[in-house]
């Protein structure tokens, strides 16, 4: 693509000579003589970060479009529904009962269970497991080697300290327009569902225990780790490494920032840091008071030495 048609495709105002051939985006410090990026002055920054991105999208090349009907290589079940414009992928296993919505793709090697129950234009990645009895909702998306409906983890154990493994018989329910990253796992409920609510974004390698609730539009940052029965509200975001412990509630429009651990009920709202976790105004005090030590501990050894000098 010629540079000045890239000027006009973005609306840009083009200095230079138009005639050069871009064949790519790339970062400014990786950015070959036929690729584009950018440097600004702070002030233009999101004008030229939206341009930035408008560009990029004209050089991505998308994966071929799946193509609707059932690989020869993959088992689908006799009695499985499959609606109209599905794709099922080569070595997919589809089990029995299973119903799949119109346009919906299952790519290689994925496996739908017995009963599991997937919506409508959404999109299974290569290896993605969704146990039996799960539902999955409209256009989600579900990226590679993650396991919806895994058994949640529990046992009892005797007075020898031997455990024993409990049946965990209820399922995983997936909202409308939810996006779960690589690697993720939500256990099923040991009674009922484990839910996670409409619109909510899952980053990779993040572990939802049994039981737990999630509400609609959270964000979920990569390696959130929740406990059973734990229930999160709407508009929570929960950054890299937050571990909530079990059976708390955390509040609508909380904010916990990254390696943060919760281990009581949070109210709506709060912006909380730290382990255990504090709010953030008070976590940075305390934060500011520990860089302190080492002057205060010098201050009282002058003032020991003070002191012993009178005491003499």
């Amino acid at each position: 693509m010629k540079l000045f048609e890239l000027a006009q495709k973005i609306g840009a105002e083009l200095t230079g000579d138009g005639d050069i051939e871009i064949n790519g985006v790339a970062a400014i410090h990786e950015a070959a003589s036929d690729e584009i990026t950018f440097i600004s002055n702070p002030k233009y920054a999101p004008l030229a970060d939206a341009a930035f991105a408008q560009a990029a999208e004209l050089f991505y090349t998308p994966a071929p479009a799946a193509v609707p009907g059932i690989h020869p290589t993959a088992l689908v079940a006799d009695d499985a529904e499959l609606g109209e414009g599905v794709c099922i992928g080569p070595f997919c296993v589809v089990e029995a009962g299973a119903v799949i919505g119109r346009n919906t793709v299952v790519s290689a090697q994925a496996y739908v269970g017995h009963q599991v129950r997937i919506g409508a234009d959404s999109f299974l990645y290569p290896q993605v497991s969704i146990r039996e009895s799960c539902v999955i909702g409209d256009r989600v998306v579900i990226h590679n080697g993650t396991v919806i409906g895994s058994d949640g983890f529990g046992y009892s154990v005797n007075d020898k300290g031997v455990r024993t493994k409990i049946k965990q018989i209820g399922i995983v329910q997936i909202g409308d327009d939810v996006e779960i990253g690589a690697n993720v796992t939500i256990d099923r409920a040991r009674f009922g569902k484990t839910s996670v609510g409409r619109g909510t974004k899952i980053d990779n390698l993040v572990q939802i225990a049994h039981n737990v609730t999630i509400g609609e539009d959270c964000v979920l940052i990569a390696q959130v780790g929740l406990a059973g029965s734990s229930s999160v509200g709407d508009r929570v975001i929960l950054a890299g490494q937050v571990g909530i412990a079990g059976h708390l509630t955390i509040g609508n429009d909380t904010v916990i920032a990254g390696k943060a651990g919760v281990t009581k009920d949070v109210q709506p709202g709060e912006y909380l840091m730290g382990m255990p976790a504090v709010p953030a105004n008070v976590f940075k005090r305390n934060l500011a008071m520990v860089a302190l030590l080492p002057k205060l501990k010098k201050r009282i050894t002058d003032l020991e030495a003070e002191i012993r000098k009178l005491a003499q």
